[in-house]
């Protein structure tokens, strides 16, 4: 199979897990979300030649710094628009939810998000990408075992964060459940 044949049925086969990788790390911002996923499959055709065989942990890899530079470019722009002030988009009026729409399971979101960003990422490449140790290495570019031993640092922090949680709930409900 040439490279480009093999370009093609990586960019059939992965375009939509590529996509929904991005668009669950940018919030659903649709057209940022478009433009990183754009950018992957670029790279990925100036780099054809190096695809692995089974290419998705790779591609997930280009999707990270890709990931990375937007979101270091979105506050950049950010903080123009802080600085200018009276840019319309500085202005625009923020909606809170009442507390009483909270998303089903908001309390693991909330654990997830107490946790560093590179936490974060390798609990997120597990679970939502379902990637196997072997993939995670390849995604996050080191050996097996530091994989291994990222992703079992991550749920335990991830289970102390819960813990703390449900301890905080717990507080505040008034007792702890023993009565």
């Amino acid at each position: 199979m040439s490279t480009d044949d093999a370009f093609a049925e990586a960019y059939r086969a992965y375009y939509w897990a590529v996509s929904r990788f991005v668009a669950r790390r940018l919030d659903g911002q649709a057209h940022d979300v478009e433009e990183v996923v754009a950018e992957v499959f670029s790279i990925a055709w100036r780099r054809r030649s190096e695809l692995p065989d089974t290419p998705l942990p790779w591609l997930y890899g280009v999707a990270r710094n890709c990931l990375a530079n937007t979101v270091r470019g979105l506050g950049r722009y950010r903080r123009l628009l802080h600085r200018l002030g009276n840019h319309e988009a500085a202005h625009q009026r923020q909606t809170v939810d009442s507390p009483d729409t909270e998303r089903p399971g908001s309390w693991v979101h909330e654990a997830l998000a107490r946790l560093s960003p590179g936490d974060q990422e390798v609990l997120r490449l597990t679970a939502w990408e379902e990637l196997t140790i072997e993939e995670l290495a390849m995604t996050l570019g080191c050996g097996q075992s530091a994989a291994a031993m990222r992703l079992h640092r991550a749920r335990r922090r991830l289970r102390a964060e819960i813990d703390r949680t449900r301890t905080t709930v717990s507080a505040r409900a008034g007792g702890d459940g023993n009565e």
